[in-house]
């Protein structure tokens, strides 16, 4: 894997029970212990599978077998490689779509959402975006305002979770150039000036939205496909 290059893995989650051992076996104690938690079957399923899928894609960059791989959680949650930390990675999933991204020397996150329309759009705009992007969001037309919304939502959610801080962060801190989408005009003074971060929207098909946000220029994406049992 080219040091330049980020890969996003992509596919669908499918919590099938041929395959839940497969997965399962690749776990840490930690995390079979929380699977072992939850009380909803498909929920679980579902959690055995992104995290088996997580560990093997690891195992791929660094060439070692997943079960050996050492994954912790900072601060906040944020989850990274304290033998690697030069390896970032990030991970997402809406509905039955999952997203990882993996690259080197950078913080990164990553975020896929599923474009539905919901009532609730215009008062989570005036929350969550700053005054730049409400304003333009406000002015688009009607049938163009769901699928804007998603683009914005992915590229800052995308943010906050690179930061390791996640949304307590305030998705309204991070602010995209709405007349160069693929900047920002402003985040928290703590993550250094705006321009170190890129942002590059990912094309995984109609109906979702996701992002890509990293503090590097991303000079290539290579998008993988997630075999069925990846």
């Amino acid at each position: 894997m080219n040091t330049d290059t980020i890969q996003i893995w992509h596919g669908n989650i499918a919590a099938e029970e041929a395959h839940y051992q497969t997965y399962w076996r690749v776990l840490g104690a930690a995390e079979q212990a929380h699977a072992e938690k939850m009380k909803n079957d498909l929920l679980r399923k579902r959690y055995v599978e992104v995290q088996g899928r997580l560990r093997k894609v690891l195992a791929q960059a660094l060439n070692e077998l997943p079960e050996k791989i050492n994954i912790k959680k900072a601060e906040h949650g944020k989850p990274y490689l304290p033998d690697t930390p030069e390896l970032a990675f990030n991970l997402s999933h809406s509905a039955s779509a999952l997203v990882i991204a993996v690259g080197w020397d950078c913080r990164l996150g990553v975020d896929i959402e599923a474009c539905k329309p919901r009532t609730s759009l215009a008062g989570l705009v005036d929350k969550c975006f700053a005054e730049e992007e409400s304003t333009y969001w406000n002015k688009l037309p009607e049938a163009q305002k769901t699928l804007a919304f998603y683009r914005f939502w992915t590229r800052k959610e995308a943010f906050v979770k690179a930061t390791g801080h996640g949304i307590s962060l305030g998705l309204n801190q991070c602010v995209i150039n709405p007349e160069n989408q693929a900047e920002f005009l402003r985040v928290p003074s703590e993550y250094g000036q705006a321009s170190t971060w890129h942002v590059q929207d990912i094309a995984l098909g109609q109906g979702v939205c996701s992002a890509l946000v990293a503090d590097k220029d991303i000079v290539e994406v290579r998008l993988m496909e997630l075999a069925s049992t990846t």
